[in-house]
């Protein structure tokens, strides 16, 4: 497929889209229901509703008997991890292997032209930016977000928060399903913003930031404490009236979902002319730029607190004006300190 029919490349053979980034129309005052309407299947189709079908895949055929989780033992935590490390190891593969090994794709709709793997760095454990990620993710990733599954399973098996029925409240779960995105990102900005203070950023944060070339591998390239926090979004669930199986799906949209906004490539090609939209551009110009787009657009809190980046030449003004008026500011205190 021809990408620039949808973007444009620069000298260094970077693509950016045509089409600046919008927030979505959820909190767009006054409201516009037109807008709404056209954009509620890209709220549903297709990232939402895998994760919804992975969870029920989770719910029906891996999520032991409550009776069995009553009871914190080894042989149903491992079964949970070992299912998860399965999952992570061929979604999050498969995409490296078709896109950045086997390069299936080229580098059409692909943000930075480089090649993570032709560019080795000391920042990086054995200076490989795929080994490093797939290490954090194997190592404290993937082991945490099981924690904080059994977590919920085991509260949920011995009835310690408010959770109900899908039977008896199946309108009450689909609304609360609707919301959990919005939750997600809600949290997501409000953890991301408190990593990249100083003291965390340098300790913590700066260990996802190594990947500044993402790729699927690197949705998981976190410090534990990063792990902890972002999986945290589970929490939520014991204080909604909710359902495992909503709490299962709100750590695969976590999970799964990371690798949506580190595929690298703005679209993914089915066929010579059909492409699924990644939705990754946000998150690709903060890994570029790092003090923009905390969160991916849902909520329109980028915007609220002067951080949002459209990916367009605006958008690049004024975070330069944002990192002068930064700048004098620190000069000013230093030379009243001095």
């Amino acid at each position: 497929m021809d990408d620039t029919k949808f973007g444009t490349r620069n000298k260094r053979g970077d693509y950016s889209p045509n089409e600046p980034l919008v927030h979505a129309p959820l909190f767009r005052f006054p409201p516009n229901p037109g807008a709404l309407l056209k954009w509620l299947p890209h709220y549903f189709l297709p990232w939402n509703l895998i994760w919804l079908a992975s969870a029920a895949a989770w719910w029906v055929w891996v999520v032991p008997d409550a009776a069995e989780m009553q009871t914190l033992q080894w042989g149903w935590v491992l079964w949970l991890l070992a299912v998860n490390c399965v999952a992570v190891f061929v979604f999050y593969g498969a995409l490296e292997l078709h896109l950045y090994v086997r390069r299936a794709q080229g580098n059409r709709f692909k943000y930075n032209a480089k090649w993570p793997a032709e560019h080795k760095s000391a920042a990086f454990m054995f200076r490989s930016q795929a080994i490093d990620s797939m290490i954090r993710a194997f190592g404290t990733g993937v082991p945490i977000w099981t924690a904080w599954e059994v977590l919920v399973l085991w509260a949920w098996a011995n009835g310690y928060g408010p959770w109900v029925s899908l039977d008896q409240h199946p309108w009450l779960l689909v609304a609360v399903w609707l919301v959990l995105p919005v939750i997600h990102e809600f949290h997501f900005f409000v953890i991301h913003r408190l990593i990249h203070t100083p003291f965390l950023y340098k300790w913590v944060h700066s260990v996802h930031h190594n990947s500044v070339n993402p790729s699927p591998w690197s949705s998981l390239s976190m410090h534990p404490v990063e792990h902890l926090l972002y999986f945290a979004t589970a929490a939520y669930h014991f204080i909604l009236p909710s359902h495992p199986l909503l709490a299962i799906y709100q750590l695969h949209y976590a999970g799964f979902g990371a690798v949506v906004g580190h595929t690298g490539f703005d679209k993914l090609e089915l066929g010579e002319d059909r492409v699924i939209d990644s939705h990754a551009y946000a998150h690709y110009l903060h890994h570029k730029f790092f003090e923009v787009n905390y969160g991916d657009g849902l909520i329109p809190l980028d915007k609220w607190f002067g951080t949002w980046h459209d990916g367009t030449k605006d958008g690049d003004a004024a975070m330069n004006a944002r990192y002068q008026k930064t700048k004098a500011k620190a000069n000013a205190k230093a030379a009243k300190s001095a």
